[in-house]
């Protein structure tokens, strides 16, 4: 059966949680990869949106391109992944057509956390502060968090907010983000603060 189109009723905070890796068993299931070691999304949400892989010659922004809406019916843990089965598929041929796709959910059917719970994606965008002498002063921007195997794990961009207030990266000779890695244990981060879109920690941090 064809994919529906469903991009005029795009929900306009869709987050990319994943991306379909393979078909699963003969009965129309997928694997998908998470992208971060807590997958309840996956799990609790029953209406995924699936973008088609944008050929690397091909211009545009993934998040902008075309989406399908399909309705999760079976889902559970599978190893590192989470195996899934769509409404309206029984078979492996059409499980293998989604191939490569990626999976986004919207942030507002995300479950809901313990007020010192956190959703990677949330963490994203963030200033995070460190401890310079016992001074609050900026590390960075959250660019990326990713699981070590241990915990999670902060990937900051350096740099500095201009008279505007806006974030600017700090950038090595090759013109490239600097980047430093903070723990996100309870050890280093004090306080997440979503509505101010800050983290504060005592990282300790020398400032240029």
């Amino acid at each position: 059966m064809p994919l529906k189109q469903m991009s005029l009723d795009l929900p306009t905070d869709l987050v990319e949680v994943g991306r379909v890796v393979s078909a699963y068993g003969v009965r129309g299931w997928i694997k998908v990869q998470p992208y971060s070691a807590d997958a309840e999304a996956l799990l609790s949400v029953r209406k995924w949106w699936l973008r088609a892989p944008v050929p690397p010659n091909k211009a545009g922004d993934l998040a902008t391109a075309p989406a399908q809406l399909l309705t999760v019916v079976k889902s559970r843990p599978h190893s590192a992944t989470v195996v899934a089965q769509f409404q309206g598929f029984d078979d492996r041929d059409l499980a293998e057509k989604l191939k490569a796709h990626t999976v986004w959910i919207s942030r507002a059917e995300f479950p809901s956390v313990d007020e010192d719970e956190h959703y990677w994606v949330d963490l994203i965008g963030c200033l995070l502060y460190g401890d310079h002498n016992g001074q609050s002063v900026l590390v960075g921007q959250v660019a990326n968090v990713f699981d070590n195997g241990a915990h999670a794990v902060l990937e900051v961009h350096l740099g500095f907010l201009n008279d505007q207030a806006q974030f600017i990266s700090q950038l090595d000779v090759k013109q490239r983000p600097v980047v430093e890695l903070v723990p996100f244990v309870e050890a280093y981060i004090n306080e997440v603060d979503q509505s101010k879109k800050t983290i504060l920690s005592s990282w300790p941090f020398i400032p240029n």
